[in-house]
């Protein structure tokens, strides 16, 4: 499954920073991509938010460090019961 979530975020970062064609992976960080400023990681998190069906807690999203956080963060949270 981490695979599979990778892949739709990629995809949701390929559409977000669509003058970046660089590799997208785990290890991934903002200072990576040139248009991740502040308002491109609310942006990116909001459609993460609704592309996953997932709400993430401000301390959730404090402890995100690399896409591979992500990743994981969204994982739990889809393998968790409500």
């Amino acid at each position: 499954m981490p695979e599979a979530t990778l892949d739709r975020i990629v995809a949701l970062m390929r559409d977000l920073f669509d003058d970046y064609d660089g590799p997208i992976t785990r290890d991934t960080t903002a200072r990576d991509i040139e248009q991740w400023d502040s308002l491109a990681h609310v942006q990116l998190l909001v459609m993460i938010e609704q592309g996953f069906g997932v709400r993430f807690a401000s301390r959730e999203i404090d402890g995100l460090k690399c896409i591979g956080d992500l990743v994981d963060t969204i994982d739990c949270k889809l393998s968790s019961p409500t």
